[in-house]
């Protein structure tokens, strides 16, 4: 049975005129075509026609250490053909085949953590010295079709771009847009949409973060914390806690904490 490494989603967002418009998402996540692509008329078809089922926008998230590039071939080119915008993010790494699938980007977006990896293609060859030279003749013409793909987004020379496969070469966010192949980094809004994302004003609320250590503190040392909500202010139950020391001193203790927060 074949394992799909792709998986579509779709969401409602808003255009620039304010009108609501459904966005159609993509995850290409782990290995690309892990069992097999190449000779299967079943699977390029399925990604087609998904593809195709909709309209308008797409946003195709990335992770994958790469996989059969006549898979990433078949993909780059359905992205390529496409008639909406296809704007591509890394949020993990892109690898291999996959960095040949995120130049089919209208724009390309990288998390300030996430990586960028090319290299020549490499097959397993078997036979005489005739059949040696057919696969190195082979692994010639499948870089020359990659370094298409790159030369097409960076705008780089050839000679750049091969020196860079032979050196298999790895770019963080940064070095990824500085040299082309990608268009920007991801702002801090940019989450991944199948992750449910936290709550930043709790995550960064200064107010937040004192109650809730003066409130781990209050059941360590017996401190009952007040039931206004005020972070300025601690009750103790007693003149003494558990191991002897004073209100005073734990006050003391709790405001030199919180000039840290």
């Amino acid at each position: 049975m074949m394992k799909k490494f792709w998986n579509w989603k779709s969401r409602k967002i808003r255009d620039q005129a304010g009108e609501e418009v459904a966005e159609r998402v993509l995850f290409l996540n782990g290995m690309i075509a892990e069992e097999s692509w190449f000779d299967d008329d079943v699977t390029p078809e399925l990604f087609r026609e998904e593809l195709n089922a909709g309209s308008g926008n797409i946003t195709v998230w990335i992770n994958s250490p790469g996989g059969d590039c006549v898979a990433a071939a078949q993909i780059y080119n359905m992205l390529m053909d496409y008639k909406g915008e296809v704007t591509v993010k890394i949020d993990g790494l892109a690898a291999s085949a996959a960095s040949v699938i995120a130049m089919a980007g209208t724009k390309v977006l990288m998390s300030p953590v996430s990586m960028l990896m090319i290299h020549n293609p490499a097959t397993i060859a078997f036979g005489d010295k005739g059949e040696m030279q057919k696969a190195i003749h082979m692994l010639a013409e499948v870089k020359e079709s990659i370094m298409n793909a790159y030369e097409i987004k960076t705008g780089l020379n050839r000679a750049k771009i091969s020196s860079m496969m032979d050196a298999e070469t790895w770019m963080n966010a940064h070095k990824a847009v500085e040299l082309g192949f990608a268009d920007g980094i991801l702002e801090r809004e940019d989450a991944v949409e199948d992750v449910e994302a936290p709550d930043v004003s709790a995550m960064y609320s200064k107010a937040a973060v004192t109650n809730s250590l003066r409130d781990k503190l209050a059941a360590k040392c017996r401190i009952k914390p007040p039931e206004d909500g005020c972070t300025c202010a601690i009750e103790v139950t007693e003149n003494k806690v558990g191991d002897g020391r004073s209100a005073d001193e734990i006050r003391e203790r709790l405001n030199f904490i919180k000039r840290f927060i």
